[in-house]
């Protein structure tokens, strides 16, 4: 039985494919959130949400669904979630926030075709982790073509220097998306603005 840590080395070195822009990608996201909606404990799972790059119109992206799940309590997704979600097949990490072993922690699944290529990332998040900041990301890169162009070169350099190392390519993202994340913060203290797809 493959360990938790031959998982993580399995999982991290696969191959990192930026693709063009495929409006299936909005479609695979309404389908599995009505799935999770169907098979998980409806007190635990509270709004669900499209993000990172499959959810600008338009950007080239690895070819994988980012879905961000607010419940209501993480030891209870670790109870009964993780469990419902394991036996179809999803593979699930107890995941630190950022580093190696930095909390808090939260429960990240990957769920796969029949091929075993990646096509959903759900990240399991309670109401205040910061995660949620990835949607004034993504609402950015919509609102400001130039900058989601910019994200696109910036990522196809990335994915061809580190085609076999998700973590190097993730990290090397980080200050554009820092960047990015904080002038989304910035032009939201200057006036209302309306959050898009909401949902769940």
């Amino acid at each position: 039985m493959e360990t938790l840590e031959e998982k993580i080395a399995r999982v991290v070195k696969e191959e990192v494919a930026i693709v063009p822009y495929d409006p299936r990608w909005r479609d695979l996201f309404e389908e599995e959130r009505r799935h999770l909606l169907s098979c998980l404990p409806h007190d635990l799972v509270k709004r669900i949400e499209h993000f990172g790059s499959t959810a600008v119109p338009g950007l080239t992206a690895k070819p994988i669904v980012d879905i961000l799940v607010e419940v209501t309590s993480l030891d209870e997704t670790q109870k009964l979630i993780a469990p419902i979600l394991e036996a179809q097949g999803y593979d699930y990490f107890w995941r630190p926030t950022c580093g190696d072993d930095t909390p808090p922690f939260y429960a990240w699944f990957i769920k796969r075709d029949k091929n075993g290529n990646r096509t959903h990332h759900i990240h399991m998040i309670e109401r205040d982790f910061e995660h949620w900041d990835r949607l004034l990301f993504r609402d950015y890169l919509i609102d400001h073509p130039d900058a989601a162009r910019e994200y696109e070169d910036l990522k196809t350099q990335l994915s061809e220097a580190h085609h076999g190392d998700r973590v190097s390519y993730t990290k090397a993202k980080s200050d554009f998306v820092n960047l990015v994340t904080e002038m989304a913060k910035a032009d939201l203290q200057k006036g209302p603005t309306t959050r898009r797809q909401t949902t769940g």
